[in-house]
């Protein structure tokens, strides 16, 4: 049992009442170890405001979406009419609705922006690992809840999309129509499917998001804040412990955050009162219809942040499938031939690139749509041991990687845009350069980040006041 602190008798009513807290709970503690007395690279920069901006819509969601289920009821036939009456009777049922629906979006933009950040700063390598597998895995649970939360307006293009994305669980070989049942809890998308995707949104995968978020936050304390440099500051310390590059978080960084949560927020709140719906991209105007299983949409496509995903799905086609195939044995011969290894791994990777391309030829295009839709997502999880770089941060690096890197986010926002417009030829050929483009950039990145000469990186972070 740890010794108990005494305090003066003197001393305030607040500080005997912080002293007795203490002695039971390490409030101080925390309060020094994750805001206090934590210690940030004094060169942070404009892209360093997004984690915080991601935990304050974070907290809009949550407090938003407990309002919102008071008086929500998942059942198929009350669903929407549930919503239009939070929207007209209850009161502020608007603005609580409005904010949860545009917080779901700005939710992704702060988590795009930040996982922008920690890809051209190298917020990802080491020691910083598991920093990056606890985002990706935020990210991860992030499209589950939304994924689930369209569903529960029960409008044509909540129930519409959810039938489309359900069903192609479906082709997966074997158990696909099993899996597909199972996720929807019935044949076709109904009350049982809202029901699971209420109960999954409201109470499941919150959880999950919330364990993620302060395992995210402890494993970053843990190890320290990432800087535009690059440079560990926790190299460099004064005579009093402290790193010499380092300011304390509070008040340095809360004012800084204070600043962006102010901007953040005027912003929010200009969308929430004049343009909700952001020209239907935050909120479809078929939406505003009931669902009918009976009618169909003329164009079904997901919400803006699913699109670059979606559009890779809609890029594999059956010559497509060929295309990979040829990617698949292009791999295989270049292992074999360029590097020099035993020959039974020769034989093995041959072996597996046969299998593979067999497969690929005798399994349904639209299964490999989904292969490459989610290995889209789970590719992010290895980046910290594709990117073998001499240097982490982007400043750095041989100034033809800013261009790889702009390609990258120009092609990923070619792709989003190409995700909510209707099938096209021109537009099916752009998004499967795309979707070759996206996965080459990670699965060559160990060749391609080791070319070409890199800067000397400072033993101290660059730091101008201003």
């Amino acid at each position: 049992m740890a010794e108990m602190k005494e305090i003066s008798p003197n001393a305030p009513a607040a500080a005997k009442l912080l002293n007795w807290v203490d002695n039971r709970f390490p409030l101080s503690k925390l309060y020094n170890d994750h805001l206090g007395q934590y210690y940030a690279p004094k060169n942070f920069n404009f892209f360093y405001i997004f984690g915080g901006l991601a935990t304050l819509v974070l907290v809009i969601q949550i407090v938003t979406g407990i309002f919102l289920v008071m008086n929500y009821k998942p059942d198929a036939a009350l669903a929407f009419g549930s919503v239009e009456y939070i929207m007209r009777d209850v009161p502020w049922g608007w603005l609580i609705r409005y904010m949860h629906s545009t917080g779901a979006s700005a939710f992704f933009i702060v988590v795009y922006m930040h996982m922008f950040r920690g890809l051209i700063y190298g917020s990802y390598r080491k020691p910083r690992e598991l920093v990056w597998l606890f985002g990706c895995g935020i990210f991860l649970c992030l499209m589950a809840e939304a994924f689930m939360g369209y569903l529960l307006p029960w409008g044509q293009m909540s129930y519409w999309g959810a039938q489309v994305i359900v069903n192609l669980f479906a082709a997966v070989p074997f158990v696909g129509p099993d899996l597909a049942l199972l996720i929807r809890g019935d044949y076709v998308v109904g009350d049982a499917t809202l029901n699971r995707f209420f109960s999954f949104h409201v109470i499941a995968v919150p959880l999950v998001l919330l364990g993620l978020v302060a395992a995210h936050i402890i494993a970053l304390h843990e190890v320290g804040s990432n800087n535009p440099d690059g440079v560990e500051i926790k190299a460099n310390k004064g005579a009093d412990g402290h790193p010499l590059d380092g300011i304390p978080f509070h008040p340095y960084y809360t004012v800084h955050d204070i600043f962006a949560v102010s901007m953040f927020l005027m912003v929010f709140t200009a969308i929430i009162f004049f343009a909700p719906e952001f020209g239907g991209y935050f909120l479809e105007y078929n939406n505003f219809i009931p669902a009918d299983p009976f009618k169909t949409p003329l164009h079904i496509a997901p919400v803006w942040y699913f699109t670059p995903f979606y559009s890779m799905l809609r890029a594999i086609t059956s010559e497509m499938v060929l295309v990979l195939i040829a990617c698949v044995v292009g791999a295989a011969a270049l292992s074999v031939f360029k590097f020099k290894m035993p020959a039974i791994f020769k034989i093995v990777i041959v072996g597996a690139a046969a299998a593979v391309s067999a497969m690929m030829l005798s399994t349904d295009a639209k299964f490999w749509g989904v292969v490459i839709m989610g290995g889209a997502v789970v590719i992010l999880f290895f980046l910290p041991w594709l990117d073998n770089c001499a240097v982490k941060s982007i400043r750095y690096r041989p100034s033809w990687h800013k261009y790889m890197y702009a390609i990258f986010v120009v092609n990923f926002i070619v792709l989003a845009y190409l995700g909510v417009q209707p099938p096209s030829a021109i537009g099916e050929r752009v998004s499967q350069v795309g979707t070759l483009f996206y996965f080459g950039f990670f699965l060559l990145m160990p060749w391609w980040s080791k070319m070409g000469e890199t800067k000397t990186v400072p033993q101290r972070v660059t730091f101008v006041a201003h």
